[in-house]
């Protein structure tokens, strides 16, 4: 998470929010103004967001699109008042459920050794307006954007690692403090790798390290929807994980949840299993498919995994994984 402040209301119709991510202005500018970068972070992880438009450039008009799991549709839009890279930014907004309710928003880029502090400002038309944002619960929505972002600026720092021998495992050495990075390249298609890593059926062949079977495996593919499993070691002992699924860009890109459970789903601590008490609760899994030489290059991202000997046996559960998805896929 960024440091930050609440939304401080600084007069009847303004919002201030400043926040701090541990990466160059340059960084956070990029991940803020790429079309191409905004559907990984803009808004909560229920939607999914389109770029219908984004001309980042004074009198350019930009134009996004949002739907939920039920297929709902919500359209925002607005004009670039101001450009200044990278550091300042100045537009309007306007949903289009409530037309003719338009907001000034400006957020300006200041790096400080190293580091870069976004203070955000919100000017609403009217007072109405700003404490009807408030009540239809802002701040939350605005709080898990910045989570989303915040993970993208994370995965920016750590840059992509390719490895072009099929199969073959590469771990990031700059794998931070907030997990680990694999990338592998499969000789397969990515339509194939995608429903090898989403259906149920195609996981249990290959899910667990090596030696372990998979005795319970459940998808529930969509935006909130579970995911649980159930690893035996080669001594019989269970190992229960649970999740929910965040993002799912079909063929392209899987977001869920990762935490211990026990057989009944409910969620425990690392401990419970004679792990590491500093394993988080909760940690983030993100895996991206990309075509590469007519195969499938996978990108595996897993956050809050603590450095040490629990991140090392993480990273060769994994690969170990892989190694066994490689089989399957050439069965």
């Amino acid at each position: 998470m960024p440091a930050k402040s609440k939304p401080v209301r600084t007069s009847e119709r303004e919002l201030v929010t400043t926040y701090i991510f541990d990466a160059p202005s340059e960084l956070v500018w990029k991940a803020w103004t790429d079309p191409k970068l905004i559907p990984r972070w803009w808004g909560p992880r229920r939607y999914t967001t389109t770029v219908e438009k984004m001309e980042v450039r004074p009198g350019g008009t930009w134009r996004f699109i949002q739907r939920d799991a039920e297929g709902n549709v919500y359209g925002f839009h607005g004009e670039y008042k101001e450009v200044v890279p990278p550091k300042r930014i100045v537009d309007t907004f306007e949903y289009e459920g409530m037309p003719g309710h338009v907001l000034v928003e400006s957020a300006t880029f200041e790096e400080i050794d190293g580091r870069t502090k976004v203070t955000q400002k919100s000017v609403f038309e009217t007072v109405e307006d700003l404490e009807g944002m408030l009540a239809s619960g802002m701040e939350e929505g605005a709080r898990e954007t910045m989570e989303r972002f915040t993970e993208l600026v994370e995965e920016l720092k750590e840059g992509a690692t390719d490895s072009k021998l099929a199969g073959r495992k590469r771990a990031r050495p700059g794998a931070r403090e907030s997990g680990l990075v694999i990338t592998r390249i499969f000789d397969a298609p990515r339509e194939r790798v995608w429903k090898a890593c989403t259906d149920p059926g195609e996981m249990k062949k290959w899910w667990g390290p090596k030696g372990f079977t998979t005795p319970v495996l459940s998808a529930d593919l969509r935006i909130g929807g579970a995911f649980r499993y159930c690893m035996r070691s080669p001594e019989g002992k269970d190992y229960w994980g649970t999740g929910v699924y965040r993002e799912i860009v079909p063929g392209k890109r899987l977001v869920y949840t990762d935490s211990f459970s026990d057989e009944k789903g409910n969620v425990v601590p690392a401990t419970y299993y004679g792990m590491n008490a500093e394993i988080p609760l909760e940690m983030l899994v993100t895996i991206t498919f990309e075509d590469e030489d007519g195969g499938t290059k996978v990108t595996l991202r897993h956050a809050g995994m603590p450095p040490g000997p629990d991140r090392d046996g993480a990273t060769q559960g994994w690969n170990e994984m892989f190694d066994k998805l490689v089989t399957r896929l050439q069965g």
